[in-house]
């Protein structure tokens, strides 16, 4: 067997996150893209107020998330303390802010104030993109390329979420399927980016393996699935919703794998070049005689 870096460390998961903290990417990244693509889809008018609050309530379900997962919840208020080197510290004052605009808009009716809500979503949904590459220590979150997948797949979800409740009214419009079949298909040129940067580094066999599901569910349910049930709509519009179900799905089991199952911990990696002179890798009788 071939020995890598990682044959004796990598293999142990991280411990400090579980589902909660991937119901927190799952929710905040479909709530904050649903809030900016309702702006952008209201613009230069501004959206329902009830998708806006929608919104708001996943945003919050998925910080919940995080609150729940701490021991000693009320060290929860701790993150806010940390603004010059905490990307969690910037997510939850862009939380904050987001919310502040959105009730702005509420109570005063001035648009401009719920299209300044949509940029500071995209600017949460790239803060939660951040906080997995700040995770130097795990291989699978810190690739760069985790970053613009993290914000593509946010953004599937968002506008999944906007055919669903488009359906809900009415059909949804041509214009919201061509953006979430484009958006799929971005989502899986940065998904194979990504999965090309990974295989080309020396990941733990464990996050191999979990990757390799993973791109099944990203190939055949986040983008073929969506595709086809998008071009099928033409003919049958009662089909649409499952254009955006497959997407999401898709989505959210990418995100609960990366989280509870990929995230191996690299540990102290030292290479094969610095086993010299280990007695498992040298010829019969060099170690005795390197002990004389």
């Amino acid at each position: 067997m071939t020995r890598t870096k990682f044959s004796r460390f990598g293999t142990s998961h991280q411990t400090s996150w579980d589902w909660r903290a991937a119901g927190n990417f799952i929710c905040g990244g479909a709530g904050s893209s649903l809030l900016a693509g309702s702006v952008a889809a209201a613009f230069p008018e501004a959206p329902d107020w009830r998708v806006l609050l929608a919104a708001l309530l996943l945003i919050g379900a998925g910080l919940v998330f995080v609150w729940t997962e701490i021991g000693r919840t009320w060290r929860a208020f701790n993150v806010l303390f940390h603004p010059q080197t905490s990307w969690m510290t910037r997510e939850a004052y862009v939380a904050a802010l987001t919310g502040a605009l959105v009730a702005g808009w509420a109570f005063t009716g001035i648009a401009p104030l719920a299209h300044a809500a949509g940029l500071a979503a995209l600017l949460f949904l790239y803060c939660q993109a951040r906080i997995l590459k700040a995770a130097r220590g795990i291989p699978a979150w810190r690739e760069p390329a985790i970053v613009p997948l993290i914000v593509a797949t946010g953004l599937v979800e968002g506008v999944s979420l906007l055919v669903l409740i488009a359906t809900a009214q009415e059909v949804p419009s041509s214009a919201l399927l061509a953006a979430l079949t484009a958006l799929a298909v971005l989502r899986f040129a940065s998904w194979l980016r990504y999965r090309a940067r990974m295989d080309a580094s020396d990941m733990p066999p464990v996050t191999r393996r979990v990757l390799d599901s993973v791109s099944r569910g990203m190939l055949w349910v986040g983008t073929v699935a969506p595709l086809a049930a998008a071009g099928l709509t033409l003919a049958v519009p009662a089909i649409a919703p499952l254009a955006a179900v497959a997407a999401l799905v898709a989505g959210a089991h990418f995100k609960l794998q990366l989280i509870t199952r990929a995230a191996q911990v690299q540990g102290y990696a030292l290479g094969n070049k610095l086993r010299r002179g280990h007695p498992l890798t040298m010829k019969p009788g060099a170690a005795e005689a390197t002990a004389r």
